[in-house]
């Protein structure tokens, strides 16, 4: 490639939806102001290859350059505001405030959820730091000051990925597609919703409930949502499917780059599949995860964004590489296979003592049955996501809970507030 892979999604269209990630970070008590400004720009020390701004190179092609203006930190507006332009000093990130909540924008192109929350918790662990005049004990959290951790910087290579036969072959369905949903979503203003609820689960509650039934949290969440679209999903629709996305870097040898190539797992529920229980839909689950995050079945896919962006390099001017992409898109397309949802976990994360501090936090993105869960000391939170206004799908979702014994508090709606980018033009 010739550009950083951190400037390929910027040429995706975003007249339908925001490639901008939004992080909601709850504190215990009100933020101040002039103490965030200042810890945010002593965060941003910790991660170089965030402090970046969008230039144009001879070609047409989107370049990163180096940022030295400060990280924008604003009050939040009716309006939302626009990554990459003056009013954010250029940046790729900005953040915004209000009460007790912190808002973290942060440009897709950069990194997805696992490049984004180390950068939101140092943010925070140094709030917290120059707020209360304490050192948290956080281990897990990446400090100011600190050296970059292995291959943090580094981005994946063609040459990384295996050439290895593929040892497993997925069975072609025909799975259930919300296609009028998201044409209302997108279309109707009358059903169009752009809010988003939240689950918290105690840790202990879900580890307790997980125990002996050979399943995750992924694969929980995962069965959970399928089992409730199983409630409310006409008979016609035979299969539903979940999907969620894999970070392949650790078979790269590179786990803690920041970089967002990922691959996606699919699983396929029959209808009648729904009625077993949680112990033998959780096996089935984890076995779809397993064999798909296998490199002879990810790599490829990663191969194909590859071979996309050396094509989109060897075409000259900008509007033509965007027109490209939006010809070849990898996630629109009638070759693309989509699921009836999608589940995304980021894993466990350790705030350490910063979690003291902290109510909530969740990341905010768009999409339509969209699960992100998150993890912090002793909490689980779901974010969930839907495109159309309406209430059965939560309702379906907390029907499952119930039928579990799972205890959960539910809150929200809240306003997604998703940015968009401003990028150089022609």
């Amino acid at each position: 490639m010739k550009y950083s892979l951190d400037t390929y999604r910027l040429y995706q269209n975003e007249t339908r939806f925001p490639y901008v990630i939004r992080v909601k970070v709850t504190m215990k008590e009100p933020v101040d102001p002039k103490i965030l400004e200042s810890s945010v720009n002593t965060a941003i020390t910790r991660y170089p290859y965030f402090r970046v701004k969008v230039s144009k190179g001879e070609d047409g092609g989107y370049t990163l350059l180096p940022n030295d203006k400060p990280v924008a930190v604003l009050p939040l507006t009716a309006m939302p505001r626009f990554a990459c332009s003056d009013e954010v000093n250029d940046h790729m990130l900005f953040v915004e405030f209000d009460g007790a909540d912190i808002y973290f924008n942060i440009s897709h192109s950069l990194c997805g959820g696992r490049g984004a929350f180390p950068w939101v918790m140092t943010n925070v662990y140094q709030y917290v730091n120059d707020r209360y005049n304490v050192l948290p004990d956080a281990p897990g959290i990446r400090k100011p000051g600190e050296p970059l951790l292995e291959g943090e910087d580094t981005e994946p290579t063609l040459e990384m990925l295996t050439d290895e036969p593929q040892i497993y072959t997925r069975k072609p369905q025909k799975p259930t597609v919300m296609v009028m949903d998201y044409m209302n979503g997108m279309f109707n203003p009358l059903k169009r919703s752009e809010t988003f609820h939240v689950f918290e689960f105690s840790q202990s509650d879900v580890m307790e409930f997980l125990d002996g039934k050979d399943s995750s949290v992924a694969s929980f969440f995962m069965v959970v949502t399928a089992k409730s679209l199983d409630r409310i999903l006409p008979d016609k629709n035979k299969i539903i499917r979940g999907e969620s996305a894999h970070n392949t870097f650790a078979g790269l040898g590179i786990p803690n780059s920041h970089c967002d190539m990922l691959s996606h797992i699919l699983a396929d529920y029959e209808r009648p599949q729904l009625k077993w229980d949680m112990q033998k839909l959780g096996t089935m689950t984890r076995g779809q995860f397993i064999l798909q995050t296998d490199p002879s079945y990810s790599h490829p896919q990663m191969r194909k964004l590859f071979k996309l962006y050396d094509e989109i390099d060897q075409i000259s001017g900008l509007k033509n590489k965007r027109e490209y992409m939006a010809k070849h898109n990898p996630s629109s397309g009638k070759d693309v296979e989509h699921g009836t949802f999608i589940v995304n976990y980021t894993g466990q994360m350790h705030w350490g003592e910063v979690a003291d501090y902290v109510e909530s936090y969740v990341a905010i993105v768009a999409g339509h049955l969209l699960l992100e869960v998150s993890s912090m000391e002793g909490k689980i939170f779901v974010s969930f996501h839907q495109m159309i206004k309406g209430n059965r799908y939560i309702d379906a979702f907390c029907q499952v809970l119930d039928d579990l014994g799972l205890k959960y508090k539910l809150s929200g709606p809240f306003p997604k507030h998703l940015a968009r980018h401003k990028l150089p033009v022609e």
